[in-house]
């Protein structure tokens, strides 16, 4: 295991500039708020740690990229940023999400709820479900994993399509896995920054997609063209864990995140660096580092308090007016879900530790 630990110096420059204007800007920020985002640079900060480097296999061991600090986001010329005509963050879902419909429908209302907590200030709304036959996308049998694949460019093309006036973005969420080309195995997710569009698949989010026991593979193929969607009927969906749940909000704000123009975080410990594996994307926390945390700011415009009060709230908000589960493979939608949130519960603890020191 390596550990990639910079100088105070270095993460002094990468937060506040050595540019007079935005030192100017960073001075501006309240007493609590410098100070939270100044434990960027304190070696012994509990709250904001260096990357670990687990393998050659990492992402940043294997894919090398330029840093990006504040200044260079700051003066990015094709950075995206929210308007006032353009401010909502549209979600799109597609197939289904959930074993029946009221867990589709309450899966995509908390991740739209995380997401408006996240990104506080912006507007998220959802865009009516849509089945893979309405995107007229490709598709194919993984030949290592043998479970079906969709094709991420050409959903992304069909997102661009139905991109709304007011959208800053819209993103597409599938449990259905993704392959970009034919030479690639799959992929997470992928976006078109110029187009503010992004497709992420939870699929291999399941606790059991990579066991032999999967119960998506397809046993034979029996597409009999490329316009029969057939297949997709009653595929297999895995079951809305807490885990799960925390893994599809991580990818969805990591991405949105890059829709914004924030590059993989090289900095700290931090939701946006890259990963390129399930353990590697486990071990990323859910907060941003405050280098990443001052990019955003800087182009919502949230109150930094507000923010992580939204957050603590939505975790604590488990939606249970009626607490019963609905069995794995029920067909009952009469059933009201709790949240699973378990699975945040550390987030909510170092959440509440970042308050402590805004509010001092």
């Amino acid at each position: 295991m390596q550990i990639l630990r910079h100088s105070e110096q270095t993460l002094k420059t990468a937060l506040i500039s050595k540019n007079p204007v935005l030192v100017s800007q960073y001075e501006k920020f309240e007493a609590g708020e410098q100070r939270l985002m100044n434990e960027a640079f304190q070696p012994t900060s509990d709250l904001f740690g260096p990357i670990t480097l687990h393998s050659q296999s990492d992402w940043i061991t294997s894919h090398p990229e330029a840093p990006q600090d504040f200044e260079q986001f700051y003066s990015d010329p094709y950075r995206n940023t929210p308007s006032a005509e353009k401010r909502s963050i549209y979600i799109q879902s597609i197939g289904a999400l959930g074993n029946t419909r009221i867990i589709s429908e309450e899966y995509i209302k908390w991740l739209k709820g995380y997401c408006e907590a996240f990104f506080y200030g912006l507007t998220v709304k959802l865009l009516e479900p849509v089945s893979v036959s309405a995107t007229r996308c490709s598709f194919r049998i993984n030949d290592n994993t043998q479970n079906l694949q969709i094709h991420a460019g050409h959903i992304l093309k069909f997102l661009k399509k139905k991109k709304p006036e007011d959208a800053f973005c819209v993103v597409g969420i599938t449990m259905i896995d993704l392959y970009p080309r034919d030479s690639w195995n799959f992929v997470f997710g992928q976006a078109s920054l110029t187009d503010g569009v992004g497709i992420f698949s939870f699929a291999r989010y399941g606790r059991d997609f990579y066991s032999s026991h999967y119960e998506g593979k397809v046993k034979k193929l029996q597409k009999k063209s490329s316009n029969d969607y057939s297949i997709f009927d009653n595929y297999y969906i895995p079951e809305i864990t807490s885990v799960l749940l925390l893994r599809s909000c991580k990818t969805v704000t990591h991405e949105i995140g890059h829709i914004f123009g924030l590059r993989h975080c090289q900095w700290l410990a931090c939701l946006m660096q890259g990963s390129n594996h399930l353990e590697e994307a486990d071990r990323r926390p859910l907060n941003l580092c405050p280098i990443c945390l001052r990019k955003l700011q800087c182009a919502v415009g949230f109150s930094i308090v507000e923010r992580y009060k939204a957050l603590v709230k939505w975790i604590d908000d488990d939606s249970a007016s009626t607490p019963v589960v609905a069995p794995r493979h029920s067909r009952e939608d009469n059933v009201n879900l709790p949240k699973p949130a378990e699975a945040f519960k550390d987030w909510r603890e170092w959440i509440v530790k970042c308050l402590a020191i805004l509010q001092k």
